[in-house]
């Protein structure tokens, strides 16, 4: 499954990072972000045109990524429970309900 198809509130574990090309600068990019393999991440938000771009959650830090940015991301298989992987996925966004 990739990040782009992940409806609001969707959970999920990275498994790893697509490169389009050799030394895709978008998918470097988006490793040294923090979107690496083992890392839970959630999608907390979408824009009002097309839900593009996407807002994501790594740990408490929030990203604004294009659909075509977070489809190069590769998340763990759906049979895996996130939240058995990965303890940042159990906290709530104080102001959230």
């Amino acid at each position: 499954m990739l990040l782009n198809s992940l409806p609001l509130s969707g959970c999920g574990v990275i498994d790893h990072v697509n490169e389009r090309t050799p030394h895709d600068p978008v998918a470097r990019r988006l490793g040294e972000l923090g979107f690496v393999p083992g890392e839970a991440v959630r999608v907390v938000a979408f824009g009002p045109l097309g839900h593009d771009p996407m807002a994501v959650e790594i740990g408490f830090t929030r990203f604004a990524l294009r659909r075509s940015e977070a489809e190069r991301i590769v998340l763990r298989g759906s049979k895996e429970n996130p939240q058995a992987s990965s303890e940042g996925l159990s906290y709530e966004v104080a102001g959230q309900e």
